[in-house]
């Protein structure tokens, strides 16, 4: 049996044997950019005339890696080698698969800091940012492996006289799986390990701004021994192959996570029953948020901005779960701005290979046109821009962290998720005009507060409508096992990642019942016949 769970240790870069050995591992992602990889279906290696070349954000003429598109004959070829392999992947042991969920747990911690390299080159992750993403795509592999062992156990059930009873979770079939970049370590492999894991097979169609970690991901798997069609590795335009793999008969369910236009919109074509389609499809989607922390008057001042700079500004804003608004009671407004302006000031905007930097490029040129053209609509409708603003996209996309004041409830900045470096500041009259600004949005995902008040946290717990809710810390970094992650509304379907109800959302519940002595009674009466 596994020993207890526990999250992946963060890596301590002060050591400078640490810093030492990311160097090392940035050396030898530098030496391996620019290659080819193809996509992998029923275990074969396909190229094709059609490339996706991805690129370093923060340097935009360094290849990071070269892939081949799928056509929508590849993508439906796909899913009909995944449907092949679930017929034997099935009914392999649940404890033969929570093994090897533990052995790509191992291979990818040996392997710590080159994946991380490969995030700082494809995403441009800041060293730490880049070390907690492979920390939680282990500890996802870690918590998965010994949740399927529990699922697997006896199930508890009321017992009748004369009946014996049993609950087994079954695995549902092909899953299109379609992660994002943001974490296209972590999310992704959660996504296909719970799916792998439960007895699904998979159709993988990574983020094309985040395709090279993925194969990297799918080569550890492959050599943790996972057979052939069991996951299969497919590049391509959403438009294009998603569709195909998400319109499919043969797939069972989609687990997506990005933004609520694309959720939608899968959400949309997953419920329309097509020919030879035998099922409902099942969809499990994380897509998004506009995530407030509110900064009561009573609240610890330099904690709440240290807070709040750190949610807003880590990963460059690009968190579902980054703090987009910061709303502030007016008798703390004006010391609080001066706290936020002080810490963001101190932030260094560079070259995510250098250690100390702490935010870098935006992950593409839309991105970067997108987030620069909300700044300017917050300053046309009436934000007065604190710190920040400005932006260079000739070497890489990037922005400075940008804090805007005075923003109005309701406003665009407000009320859209930018996905960017820029914190939307609101004034509020007390508590409760806190509360109902927070609460004043399509999205319910993270959210947090601050304030020395037990009574104002007791109320956030009951009003504050958010799947995952910090109270005196900041509303990013969730923990495996800890901070089970989802959230309501537009946000998703709440599915709670790296909880205990997780990967229940890949299985269905089957259960069989058998009069106790029934079987004996027919074998007897067969011997007295003959």
């Amino acid at each position: 049996m596994p020993t207890e769970f526990r999250n992946e240790p963060l890596t301590d870069f002060s050591k400078e044997e640490n810093a030492q050995a990311m160097r090392d591992a940035i050396q030898k992602v530098q030496e391996q950019l620019g290659r080819e990889y193809p996509l992998v279906i029923g275990g074969e290696r396909i190229t094709t005339d059609s490339k996706l070349d991805s690129f370093n954000p923060a340097n935009r003429t360094q290849l990071v890696g070269r892939f081949n598109k799928a056509t929508k004959e590849l993508a439906s070829q796909a899913v009909e080698k995944a449907a092949e392999a679930f017929r034997t992947w099935k009914n392999v042991p649940a404890a033969d698969r929570a093994a090897l969920l533990f052995r790509v747990a191992g291979l990818m911690r040996e392997r710590k800091h080159e994946l991380s390299a490969w995030m700082i080159h494809e995403v441009a992750k800041t060293w730490p940012e880049a070390d907690g993403d492979t920390a939680e795509a282990i500890d996802f592999c870690e918590f998965y492996g010994r949740e399927m062992l529990r699922y697997a156990g006896e199930q508890p059930l009321v017992h009748i006289p004369g009946e014996q009873g049993e609950l087994q979770y079954i695995p549902l079939g092909v899953g299109a799986v379609i992660p994002p970049w943001n974490f296209p370590l972590a999310i992704m492999a959660g996504m296909t390990v719970a799916s792998v894991v439960t007895g699904n097979t998979v159709v993988l169609k990574p983020s094309s701004d985040a395709p090279t970690i993925a194969f990297k991901f799918f080569e550890i798997l492959e050599e943790a021994g996972l057979p052939a069609g069991v996951v299969n590795f497919m590049t391509g335009s959403g438009a294009e192959v998603g569709d195909i793999i998400v319109d499919h008969p043969k797939t069972r369910y989609v687990a997506f996570t990005g933004s609520m236009e694309v959720g939608l919109r899968i959400n949309e074509r997953a419920a329309k029953v097509n020919d030879g389609q035998i099922w409902i499809k099942r969809v499990v989607a994380e897509m998004g948020g506009k995530d407030a922390i509110i900064v009561a008057e009573d609240a610890n001042l330099d904690e709440a901005a240290t807070g709040v700079v750190q949610a807003a500004f880590g990963f460059q804003g690009q968190k579902c779960s980054a703090c987009s608004r910061a709303i502030i009671d007016t008798r703390v407004y004006d010391t609080m701005l001066d706290k936020i302006v002080e810490r963001t000031a101190k932030l260094k905007l560079s070259d995510p290979a250098d250690q100390t930097t702490n935010l870098s490029a935006v992950i593409n040129e839309k991105a970067f046109k997108t987030i620069n053209s909300y700044i300017e609509k917050g300053k046309s409708e009436g934000g007065r821009v604190l710190i920040g603003g400005g932006s260079d996209g000739e070497q890489g996309f990037f922005i400075e962290p940008t804090v805007i004041a005075d923003v109005k409830p309701g406003s665009t900045i407000e009320q859209e998720e930018i996905f960017g470096p820029v914190l939307a500041v609101i004034k509020a009259e007390n508590y409760d005009d806190a509360l109902n600004i927070a609460n004043d949005t399509q999205y319910g995902l993270t959210g947090a507060v601050y304030s020395s008040d037990e009574t104002k946290l007791e109320r956030a717990r009951r009003e504050f409508h958010v799947g995952n809710l910090y109270l005196n810390r900041k509303c990013t970094g969730a923990l495996v096992g800890v901070h089970p992650f989802g959230g309501f509304n537009m946000s998703g379907t709440d599915s709670k990642a790296g909880g205990r109800d997780y990967l229940s959302l890949f299985m269905q519940a089957k259960v069989s019942a058998e009069r106790v002595g029934a079987t004996t009674k027919r074998a007897e009466a067969g011997t007295a016949t003959d």
